[in-house]
C-alpha cells in the first residue's frame, strides 16, 4: 500500500484525502507533526493561505524535514498555495513583495493571486504535458512566470487578463500545480503522482 501524505496545518487536506480514498493501492495520511513524514512516500502541499501555512511549516519545524524529502528524491506536489511554498521566488499582484516563509526547493517564480480576486475564479480544462487534459478549478490562484535550471513549466493557459501564464512546472521529484484538482473531482495528477512513486 502507497502512503500519500497530505500536510494538514491549514486548506483544504481534506478534500485530497478523500479523493486519495477513492485510488486503488493508496491509503492517505494526515501529516501533523513532522515524524508523520517519515511513514509517507509522497507529500501533497496542498491549496490555502500560503503565509500561514508557511508560518506554520516554521513554527511546527516542519521546514528541514520536508527539505530532506526532497533531497531523498520523495516526490512533492504543491497545490496553489502548496506551489507558492514551493517557488524560489514569489510576489503578489497587488502588493508586491511578500517576504513570506517558502521552502525554496523549486526553480520557479510566482506570482500570488495573478487572475484577480475569489469572483475572478474559474473552472476550465487544461493541458498538462505527460498527463493530459485536466477539469481545473482556479481560486485566487497564483500564476508561474518563470523556471530555470532544472525546473520546466508543463503546463500553460490562456487568460484574457493575464495572456499565457504557467499552471503547472516540474523538477526532478517535485511538482508544483496552481489550481485544484481536489475540487473538480479529477485524479490524473494524484494518479500521476502515484506514477512517480513506482
Amino acid at each position: 500500500m502507497i502512503k500519500i501524505g497530505i500536510l494538514s496545518l491549514q486548506g483544504d487536506f481534506l478534500e485530497h484525502y478523500q479523493i486519495l480514498r477513492e485510488i486503488d493501492n493508496v491509503e492517505p495520511v494526515y501529516v501533523k507533526k513532522p515524524e508523520d513524514l517519515n511513514k509517507i512516500n509522497a507529500l501533497i502541499i496542498p491549496g490555502g493561505e500560503s503565509t500561514t501555512i508557511g508560518m506554520l511549516i516554521d513554527l511546527k519545524g516542519f521546514a528541514e524535514p520536508i527539505k530532506k524529502l526532497a533531497e531523498d528524491n520523495i516526490p512533492i506536489l504543491g497545490v496553489c498555495a502548496g506551489a507558492v511554498l514551493l517557488a524560489s521566488s514569489v510576489i503578489d499582484r497587488v502588493v508586491g513583495e511578500t517576504n513570506q516563509p517558502l521552502l525554496n526547493l523549486m526553480n520557479i517564480s510566482v506570482v500570488r493571486n495573478i487572475y484577480g480576486r475569489q469572483k475572478n475564479s474559474f473552472i476550465t480544462d487544461v493541458h498538462i504535458e505527460g498527463i493530459g487534459v485536466v477539469k481545473a478549478a482556479f481560486i485566487r490562484a497564483p500564476g508561474i512566470v518563470d523556471a530555470w535550471g532544472s525546473a520546466r513549466i508543463i503546463g500553460y493557459i490562456e487568460h484574457p487578463v493575464v495572456n499565457k501564464i504557467g499552471i503547472a512546472a516540474i523538477q526532478d521529484n517535485l511538482m508544483a500545480i496552481t489550481f485544484h484538482p481536489e475540487i473538480t473531482g479529477d485524479k490524473k495528477i494524484y494518479e500521476y503522482l502515484v506514477e512517480k512513486i513506482n
